[in-house]
């Protein structure tokens, strides 16, 4: 499904138009000006999955963001902006086949960091209050408690509980489970696995960050089944080979200026690969 048939992005005459119809006032930066003009970014025009690819500085994160804030889809963590950001997605239009799904969302490496770490904080509160269960049950089963008024009725009931519990029962009973801690990689596919749904658009920013090679091939499969059966679109930045090698996929190379559309086979980082194992091909004989 394509949601988002095309984005446009202004080129460098508009960029310059807008300069100098501003007022000349100091600023720390003027991003997201002079990053996607700079390295001749102008127009995309999207397939069910589309795939950006680039080294550092090439602008496939802005690229991602940039159409998150003007199609105005969720976004979990907060993402700083500069001054000059609402002006430049001003400048910025796109096309589209229908409404965008109130579902669509963009994912990012702080979003999955974030997931991990609630987790993690999450069942190591958990674990504290399993030590201060531990410690309600010892003073409530050998105290020498004695019910005076209806105040001390909750107290009571305490008592009660413990005397005729076992000490992991009693905990049990006033302490819900830690939520399973998977290792990063699992959690990070699970977060992937969660916030995708069905007839939507998602921009995933390097999604392969905390995942094995393994998990990063389920994250392919997974999001080729989602854009083919569940009306899914996708447009992805990676440095995957492994999600590089999508199936159907139209693959953009923010290398070149201008951007040009490439086979996987044919992108840097993955030759290089290539030419690694191939340098090493007696070994896994």
């Amino acid at each position: 499904m394509n949601y988002l048939r095309s984005f446009t992005f202004p080129n460098e005459d508009q960029e310059h138009d807008f300069f100098m119809e501003i007022k000349r006032t100091c600023y720390d930066s003027f991003y997201p000006f002079k990053v996607l003009a700079r390295n001749g970014v102008n127009r995309l025009d999207f397939e069910p999955i589309t795939i950006l690819y680039g080294g550092n500085g090439s602008g496939k994160s802005t690229v991602l963001n940039v159409i998150a804030e003007k199609t105005g889809i969720l976004r979990d963590s907060v993402y700083n902006k500069s001054n000059f950001y609402p002006d430049y997605v001003e400048l910025c239009s796109m096309e589209t086949t229908s409404d965008i799904p109130e579902t669509s969302r963009i994912i990012t490496s702080d979003d999955v960091f974030d997931y991990m770490l609630n987790i993690r904080n999450l069942n190591e509160g958990i674990d504290q209050k399993r030590e201060n269960l531990f410690d309600d049950y010892l003073d409530a089963k050998y105290s020498q408690f004695q019910m005076r008024s209806m105040e001390d009725y909750d107290q009571l009931k305490k008592v009660n509980e413990a005397r005729s519990n076992t000490q992991s029962r009693f905990v049990r009973g006033k302490l819900m489970d830690n939520v399973r801690e998977y290792s990063n990689g699992e959690s990070a596919f699970l977060y992937f696995t969660e916030k995708i749904g069905e007839n939507a658009l998602y921009l995933l920013d390097e999604p392969e960050n905390s995942l094995s090679p393994k998990r990063q091939i389920e994250l392919l499969q997974f999001i080729e089944d989602s854009a083919r059966f569940f009306g899914c679109q996708f447009i992805i930045s990676t440095h995957s080979p492994f999600l590089l090698s999508m199936r159907h996929a139209k693959l953009y190379s923010l290398d070149e200026n201008p951007v040009e559309v490439r086979k996987w086979t044919e992108l840097e980082n993955v030759r290089t690969y290539y030419d690694f194992f191939k340098q090493h091909e007696d070994q896994f004989e």
